[in-house]
């Protein structure tokens, strides 16, 4: 699984004109999954989320998580993150996992962040979204599983 965090003092996502989801100071959170993901990656990347030590202190050093700091997450899918646009103009989306095996494993995703103890709210699995957001720092964070949890 991939995540791309993104400190925010706020963010929403809009599906056909209609906010579906919205959050104030906390996280925009894009993920993706890829083929042989399980439940053990999203259990991994959902605890590594709710602790990371990215928001600031009294002292201002970043060394507060969202839940230290009463923050919520904007979690949409994005399959997009295993594009690769390595060869020629038009990335291809291969390393994608198939939306029946991506949506369920998004949903446990979802559900164990909120398990974590972190208000979460959602866009729409394979809707097309608008995402707004005003980014804070900015502070922005890549997470991938296969590289950041080797020996899960």
């Amino acid at each position: 699984m991939r995540a791309v965090f993104q400190r925010v003092y706020e963010a929403s996502v809009t599906v056909d004109g209609e906010v579906v989801g919205a959050i104030g100071n906390g996280a925009l959170l894009l993920v993706g999954v890829t083929h042989g993901d399980t439940e053990k990656e999203a259990r991994w990347l959902a605890g590594k989320i709710a602790g990371l030590r990215v928001f600031s202190d009294s002292e201002d050093r970043m060394n507060l998580s969202v839940k230290d700091i009463g923050g919520s997450l904007l979690v949409v899918s994005n399959f997009t993150l295993y594009g690769n646009a390595s060869h020629g103009r038009r990335p291809e989306f291969t390393a994608a996992a198939r939306p029946e095996v991506a949506k369920p494993l998004f949903d446990t995703f979802v559900q164990l962040l909120k398990e974590e103890g972190v208000p979460v709210e959602t866009g729409v699995f394979g809707a097309d979204m608008t995402v707004s957001m005003q980014g804070n720092g900015p502070v922005t964070l890549w997470l991938d599983t296969a590289v950041d949890a080797r020996g899960l």
